[in-house]
């Protein structure tokens, strides 16, 4: 399964029409709707944002394909389809538009959405998704050294750091980075 590996903005003109894509790597349903309604905000005053999602949440796999009063079937379908043929999951993609006063005919609305979304994917960088879970990670203050080594060696990410008696990581980690942990001695793993 594929994904890209960060967010992303392009942009082109096509017959003085304005066309502004946003992609960006997701993990669930509701971070798709919130990037999609946060995008509808800031361009309030765009013809249409019409946008596209296509996630694996929890093992349900979700798709939504949205036109914002274009005609139907002219913007979301065809970004959508972009997103199926390039085989990317874990994406959320909006074409935002200015209507430039020239048509662009249904033909030119399916090419130019469709145009919009590959760009962003493109531009994206199509990489291999990798599941990661949010994790408690509770330990002595001796394993601070061997544990940051690991973390920092395979990229993962540490939300939060306490240090009381013991030491506490909020951490996003993969499948493999857990296994690694896991044999460790005197390491409490909790997911959250």
């Amino acid at each position: 399964m594929n994904t890209i590996e960060k967010n992303v903005v392009i942009e082109f003109e096509e017959k003085k029409s304005k066309f502004i894509g946003y992609a960006k790597p997701i993990t669930t349903k509701y971070e798709a709707e919130e990037f999609i309604d946060m995008i509808k905000m800031k361009h309030a005053d765009a013809s249409h944002n019409c946008s596209v999602y296509r996630v694996i949440d929890s093992g349900q796999e979700y798709f939504k394909a949205d036109d914002d009063g274009e005609p139907s079937g002219t913007a979301g379908k065809p970004m959508g389809e972009i997103l199926t043929y390039m085989d990317v999951h874990n994406i959320v993609v909006v074409a935002t538009r200015y209507y430039g006063g020239i048509k662009l005919g249904a033909g030119g609305l399916v090419r130019n959405y469709a145009k919009t979304a590959k760009l962003a994917v493109l531009e994206g960088n199509v990489i291999e998704y990798i599941e990661k879970k949010n994790y408690l990670l509770d330990f002595s203050y001796e394993k601070i050294g061997e544990i940051d080594s690991l973390l920092e060696s395979k990229k993962e990410l540490v939300l939060d750091k306490e240090y009381n008696e013991r030491v506490t990581y909020r951490v996003t980690i993969s499948n493999p980075t857990l296994s690694l942990l896991e044999e460790m001695k005197d390491i409490i793993i909790i997911e959250i």
